[in-house]
Order: C-alpha cells, then sequence, then structure tokens
C-alpha cells in the first residue's frame, strides 16, 4: 500500500471515529443506549442490517468458496432475501407490539425464564465460536496479506479502534456508522469486481476460463457442500434463526421508529442482499481465472486486492474490507453487550439505576473480544480453507431447536414452555455432539462407522435432521403437557392478538408492491443461475 492508500484509510479511521463519538449522550437511558432511543428510520436500519451482515469473512469466505466452487455459495445470500422480508412480515410485529429489548426476553413471554436463559447463554457462546472469532481470523488473513501484521497484532487493533466507538455511543453509533460503512464496502467492492472482470476479458472469456459447473447454483444431492437438498431444506432453517430470531440482527428493527419503517428497511436490507453474488462470489471465480485456478480458498480476495487496484482505490478497498469487519464486529459487540445486560444483569440486579446499567453495558465486551480472540487457532481445523463453509456448518448445529421454538410459538398457541425446554435441550446435545465428532474426524480421521458418517454427513442435511427431530420434541413434549395459559399468550402468537395489531398505513401498500417485486427478482435469477 502506498502513502496514498494508507492516508485513504487514516480518513476513514477518523470519520467513522467522529461519528461514533458524536452519538454520546449525557444521562442517556439503556432505551437509548441499546436501541437508539427506539427512533431509527428505514434507510439507516436496511444499511445497518446489511453491513453488520456483511463482514470481512464475507469478503474473504464468499469469494474463497466462489473460487473453489463457484456461484453456488450465492444461495446463502439470495435465500437472505425472502427470510428477511419474513423477518418485517412475519416476526417483527410480534417483536415490536411486546415492546422487547431481547430475543431471550420475547421467549420468556410466550414461553419460561428458562428458554430465556437458554437463548442468552446459546447466543454469547455462537458470538465467541463464530462471529467474533472468525471476524477477527478474516480481518488478520486480510491485513497480513496487505500490510503484513501478524494475526493477533491485526485484531488487536480492529478490536480497539471498532471498540472505542461501539462502548462510547451504543447501538445508534453502530447504526450510523453502520450507513457510512454500508457505501464504502460496496462502492469498494463493485470497482474491484468491475476491474477484475475487465482484466478476464469479460464476461463470456470469464466463463469460458472456468469450469462449467461454477455458472450452475443447484448442485446435485451428492455435492459435498452445497447439495440442492441441503440447500431448499437445510440452508433456511439456518437463515430463520440468523435473520429472524437472532439478537445480533434483530436489535435493527427493535430500533425503528414504527412497524412501516422496521418493514422498509427490511425490504432495503432485501434488495442489498442481492449484490454480495456479483461483488463477492464473483470477485473469487476470476481470482481463479486470472490465476489459472493457482489462487483459491481464503486468501483470493487478498490477491485480487494486491494484484490489480492501483495506488489510492487499494485504500479504498481496503477501507470497504475493515468497514465491513467493523460494522459486523460493533454490531456484535452492542447485541452481546444487551444480552448480558438486559437478560442476565437486569434479572439479577432489578433494582440497579439506568446510569448503572449502561455502565454495565460498557464494561462487558472486554471478556468476549477476549475469548474470540483465543478460538482463532482453532478456526483453521474446520474451515478448510473456506471459511463461509466453516461459519454455516457451526450455525447448522445451534439454529434448528431456536427456529423450530419461534416458529411453532408465533404459529400455534398450544406448544408450551415444557416443549420448548425439552426441544432446546434435545437440540443443545445432538449440535454439541455432531460439533464435537467433526473436531476430533478433522484431527484423526475414524474409520469405517458410525461416527465417521455422523462427522461426514453434509452439514446441512444434519440441520434438517436437528429440525425435524427439534420440531417432534416440541409438539410431542406439549400435547402430551398443560396447555398454555391463553390470556398470557395475547400480542405473542397468531391466534391471540389485539384488534389493532394488523393496523394499516399509506405505507404499507408500497411495502407490499417493493416485496413482491423483490422476491420476482430473485426467483428471476435462481432460474437465470439455475
Amino acid at each position: 500500500m502506498s502513502v496514498l492508500d494508507y492516508s485513504i484509510v487514516i480518513v476513514y479511521f477518523l470519520i467513522v471515529l467522529g461519528i461514533g463519538f458524536s452519538f454520546r449522550k449525557k444521562g442517556e437511558t439503556s432505551t437509548d443506549y441499546f436501541l437508539a432511543g427506539r427512533n431509527v428510520g428505514w434507510l439507516a436500519i436496511g444499511a445497518s442490517l446489511f453491513a453488520t451482515n456483511i463482514s470481512s469473512e464475507h469478503f474473504l469466505g464468499l469469494a474463497g468458496t466462489g473460487s473453489k466452487s463457484g456461484l453456488a455459495v450465492g444461495h446463502f445470500e439470495w435465500l437472505a432475501v425472502i427470510i428477511v422480508l419474513m423477518l418485517g412480515w412475519i416476526f417483527t410485529p410480534f417483536y415490536l407490539k411486546s415492546n422487547v429489548f431481547t430475543m431471550p426476553e420475547f421467549l420468556e413471554r410466550r414461553y419460561n425464564s428458562a428458554t430465556r436463559y437458554y437463548l442468552s447463554f446459546v447466543s454469547i457462546i455462537a458470538y465467541i465460536l463464530t462471529k467474533v472469532s472468525i471476524a477477527l481470523y478474516a480481518g488478520g488473513i486480510l491485513l497480513n496479506f496487505v500490510v503484513g501484521w501478524d494475526m493477533y497484532t491485526s485484531a488487536v487493533v480492529i478490536v480497539l479502534v471498532t471498540g472505542l466507538y461501539t462502548i462510547v455511543g451504543g447501538l445508534a453509533a453502530v447504526i450510523y456508522t453502520d450507513l457510512v460503512q454500508m457505501f464504502i464496502l460496496i462502492i469498494g467492492s463493485i470497482a474491484l469486481t468491475l476491474i477484475g472482470l475487465n482484466q478476464a476479458g469479460g464476461w463470456d472469456a470469464l466463463v469460458a476460463s472456468t469450469p462449467v459447473d461454477f455458472w450452475h447454483m443447484f448442485k446435485p444431492m451428492s455435492d459435498p457442500d452445497f447439495p440442492w437438498t441441503g440447500i431448499l431444506f437445510g440452508a433456511p432453517i439456518l437463515g430463520i434463526w440468523y435473520w429472524c430470531t437472532d439478537q445480533y440482527i434483530v436489535q435493527r428493527v427493535l430500533s425503528a421508529k414504527n412497524l412501516d419503517h422496521a418493514q422498509a428497511g427490511t425490504i432495503f436490507a432485501g434488495f442489498l442482499k442481492i449484490l454480495p453474488v456479483f461483488i463477492l462470489v464473483l470477485p473469487g471465480i476470476i481470482a481463479y481465472s486470472l490465476s489459472n485456478g493457482e489462487v483459491t480458498g481464503d486468501k483470493a480476495y487478498a490477491w485480487m486486492v494486491t494484484t490489480l487496484l492501483p495506488s489510492g482505490l487499494k485504500g479504498l478497498v481496503v477501507a470497504g474490507l475493515l468497514a465491513a469487519l467493523m460494522s459486523s464486529l460493533s454490531g456484535m459487540f452492542n447485541s452481546t453487550s444487551t444480552l448480558l445486560t438486559i437478560d442476565i444483569y437486569k434479572k439479577w440486579k432489578p433494582d440497579a439505576d439506568e446510569t448503572t446499567v449502561v455502565r454495565f453495558g460498557r464494561i462487558t465486551t472486554g471478556a468476549i473480544v477476549f475469548l474470540g480472540l483465543l478460538w482463532i487457532p482453532f478456526i483453521s481445523l474446520l474451515s478448510d480453507e473456506r471459511m463461509y463453509v466453516y461459519l454455516q456448518s457451526v450455525q447448522a448445529y445451534i439454529s434448528p431447536p431456536i427456529a423450530a421454538v419461534f416458529l411453532f410459538g408465533i404459529f400455534w398457541n398450544r406448544v408450551n414452555a415444557k416443549g420448548a425446554f425439552a426441544s432446546l435441550l434435545t437440540g443443545l446435545v445432538l449440535g454439541a455432539f455432531r460439533f464435537i465428532i467433526e473436531i476430533q474426524h478433522k484431527i484423526s480421521p475414524f474409520g469405517e462407522g458410525f461416527y465417521k458418517y455422523v462427522a461426514s454427513v453434509n452439514f446441512l442435511h444434519y440441520a434438517v435432521f436437528l429440525f425435524i427431530v427439534c420440531s417432534s420434541v416440541l409438539v410431542f413434549v406439549s400435547l402430551f403437557t398443560e396447555a398454555p395459559d391463553r390470556k398470557r399468550l395475547m400480542n405473542l402468537t397468531f391466534s391471540e392478538v389485539d384488534v389493532d395489531f394488523h393496523q394499516k398505513t399509506k405505507y404499507r401498500k408500497l411495502n407490499i408492491v417493493l416485496s413482491t417485486l423483490l422476491v420476482g427478482i430473485v426467483l428471476l435469477l435462481w432460474w437465470i443461475f439455475r
């Protein structure tokens, strides 16, 4: 990187820190700090949903997987378009009507406090195993390749800068810095894609120089990573957990001014989620083509940055990559502190004043970051140089029971707390079993037999199995125990809602039209790249 490149990155850091520090308030309440005063508009919500979701593991992981297997990994991105609409139209009305701060709090309202504590602890552990550690790992690869810093030096620098504005400004700082970072990461990645496509000789030349199966998104059932059966039945389970029930994402719509802004924000995020296939997966295929198949895996995107970009533009793209990383980390920091503060600290200290609560929220991120740093060396055991596959596989072992209790809880008032807790524990045991067996198989492969089969079965197929088992346990235990009190389920299930629950507004029709258009675009893209 040249002096100009470094100058651009430094200016970016200063802008982000300036925005973050501008949201510090005197006498701020927990609503101000954790939910931005519930006064955020649709543009910022949509940008934050996208920027929080797209981290540097997407840049490096999507490109890396694209360089090895083509466009198929983009299924997760286009499925997310459909599922983020589910967040806006199915889940968000219940979340806003119940006026909750966190997803575990919603589970407590719907079931009981045991389910609340389960989701709180599992979410925090999941952040350590996936979001924190893999984001820092991705940032470390980038900075090592471009700047030459080692993994831990890179991680410490990123954490310090991100932590500064997150701790000081709370969710408002996170969301409005995300708005700036969204533009930076999109502009930078589009520039890299267009330059790379030009170097490859254009679209037709790129297609001709790469394997034919790179351009077909629907893979056979035997495909080790993305079988069509796993994509069709397993990936939506992961998506519903991540987009519709995970505090890390849902906290953005909880901060909305009203339901219309929340839904419009999810629609805007849906349009943005069309882009990653073309600006993140495609560069990996371009790297494969330009290097004659020699550059693949997680270093493909960084190779594109250092090889193709001129001075100045390189700094802009690196700033975009850092923007992606920092927006995801800041969202995770704030969400983790929200879970620890609202779901655990305030339950133990219900009389704590607002100042104490906010102060505790600012203090809680250090231990999580430290644990994330400790986990980084173990990621290479599972990633096989395909970071995004690792990320999805870990989520496949966590998400099915949580998706089951939320889906059944909202759609059917008969499922109860005993069924929900039994389902969650079943999922915990079966998910942890697969995770441990997979690690052992990576370190010391099993011979033929049951353990090898469990360790080797595709993670999306295992997610389907886990969802069916957990759903069956939820229904079976609920039907053989007492029914929940319908009065306490008001505005928590579709069959128990107030008269004013579905208020019609002048923006509702526009949101419906845009949602329909969005679904049509995704279906068309699937048809083109089938």
